[in-house]
């Protein structure tokens, strides 16, 4: 139950070839390793046997190391064509793919293009070029003088005034309440006559000023002693 909707991988035989040649590669180098604990063990008993002087066990100790330098050049390569086979493989299947994505979007290009009607095309940009001209037609005809322009320029300019001050707010008008005070009637009289103050018979005295017989009594009265 728990594998039912678990999607296969489909393996290819590139991908068979990849794994094989991944595993032999791990092999080699395992085998490169136990080469070279036996070549430095052979020259480690080589030694032994120098100091102990048997020289002919020595020099069979050194020719079994002879013989596994010889091994281990012939794994190194093989493993150098391991090598070289993985990387192929992979450039040629990156290589495919790009393949198949180019292939894929040249199809794509192809569906595209029969999608579009030659005829349509050309209508569409002979229907291009007629609204060119016709634009071009009508530019030509609006075209003025520059005495017409310095007209239409005004007529803006009046037009772009007469709009602010239509924007301005409007102020408010209150009524004024003015305070009556009394007003001397400038009517005329009747008979159109004129009435005069009455003349007085008495002189006038001017305030802060004495009479001449007040200055002459004051003058005449006896200093204190």
């Amino acid at each position: 139950m728990g594998n039912m909707f678990v999607k296969k991988v489909k393996v290819t035989e590139v991908d068979r070839a990849i794994v094989t040649l991944r595993t032999q590669r791990r092999k080699l180098g395992q085998y490169q390793q136990q080469l070279e604990a036996v070549i430095e063990a052979e020259v480690k008993a080589a030694k032994d046997l120098i100091a102990q002087k048997r020289k002919d066990r020595a020099l069979i100790a050194l020719k079994k190391k002879k013989v596994q330098e010889e091994l281990l050049k012939n794994v190194d390569g093989w493993l150098m064509n391991v090598e070289q086979q993985l990387a192929d493989i992979e450039l040629a299947s990156k290589q495919k793919a790009v393949f198949d994505s180019l292939k894929a979007g040249s199809s794509a290009i192809k569906a595209i293009q029969s999608e579009i009607n030659i005829d349509d095309v050309q209508k569409l940009m002979d229907d291009t070029v007629e609204a060119k001209a016709y634009q071009e037609e009508i530019n030509t005809t609006l075209q003025l003088s520059a005495e017409e322009e310095q007209e239409v320029m005004d007529e803006f300019e009046k037009l772009e005034e007469e709009m602010l001050v239509e924007d301005l707010p409007e102020i408010p008008v209150e009524p004024v309440i003015v305070e009556k005070k009394d007003e001397i009637s400038e009517e005329p009289l009747p008979n159109d006559e004129i009435v005069l103050p009455d003349v007085p018979k008495t002189p006038v005295q001017v305030a802060g000023q004495s009479s001449t017989s007040e200055r002459e009594k004051v003058l005449e009265e006896p200093l204190p002693a």
